[in-house]
């Protein structure tokens, strides 16, 4: 092993170097870290206005919906069930009949002519209200979706 002398001066200027040189390969690394997909709390906010505007009437102020024409949409099996044909029921609409949480609905839904960050955003806020703990839905998931 062999032991170099650096004058005083240098060490400084070496630990400098180093200390940049970290900072720049933790905010380069930091960089490719994955963002999250999704601001929840504004995509929720967001999705309330949709929600109030298309929803509301049917399926009321806390998802509870009216029991035999109306399904709800709080804590429902068939909605948390499977998001994608939740998705294609909002794009598209829905008839015929359905069971959510043991009871039986027959209605004719119709889609909603919204956006994909629309229907991502009301999703999520029908996903994680009135007792839901669903998850979430992007916009990029919305389009594959409506691509089918």
């Amino acid at each position: 092993m062999t032991i170099t002398y650096i004058p005083f001066g240098m060490k400084s200027t070496i630990a400098l170097t180093l200390v940049v040189a970290s900072g720049i390969l933790m905010f380069g690394l930091s960089s490719f870290q994955k963002k999250p997909a999704i601001d929840l709390k504004a995509s929720m906010a967001r999705g309330r206005e949709t929600y109030v505007t298309y929803c509301l009437s049917c399926h009321m102020d806390q998802g509870e919906g009216i029991e035999g024409v109306y399904p709800p949409l709080a804590k429902a099996d068939y909605l948390l069930a499977d998001k994608n044909r939740a998705i294609r029921q909002v794009l598209y609409g829905t008839s015929g009949e359905m069971t959510v949480n043991g009871k039986k609905y027959n209605l004719e839904m119709t889609g909603v002519d919204i956006t994909d960050q629309e229907v991502s955003d009301v999703m999520n806020y029908i996903l994680n209200s009135f007792g839901n703990k669903g998850g979430t839905v992007t916009p990029e998931q919305v389009a594959t979706i409506r691509k089918k």
